[in-house]
């Protein structure tokens, strides 16, 4: 299962990974690596979560445009 992650610098050298599909899936890390390897981790858990309680699992239909200005 693809998510679509949102990657960015944060505060004190951090970087902050979330999804947008899963608001309840953010983190950080020292690095991009594993800051990535942490949402990965946190994605899973919390869908494994929401099957357990048998709520339903949101689409990721998140869309980006880059726009000039």
């Amino acid at each position: 299962m693809n998510r679509q992650v949102i990657i960015y610098p944060g505060e004190d050298g951090y970087w902050v990974a979330e999804c947008p599909s899963l608001p309840a899936c953010i983190s950080q890390w020292k690095n991009k690596e594993e800051a990535v390897t942490n949402i990965k981790e946190a994605i899973k858990l919390y869908i494994d979560v929401l099957k357990e309680e048998g709520r339903p699992i949101p689409e990721d239909n998140l869309e980006t445009v880059l726009v000039d200005v």
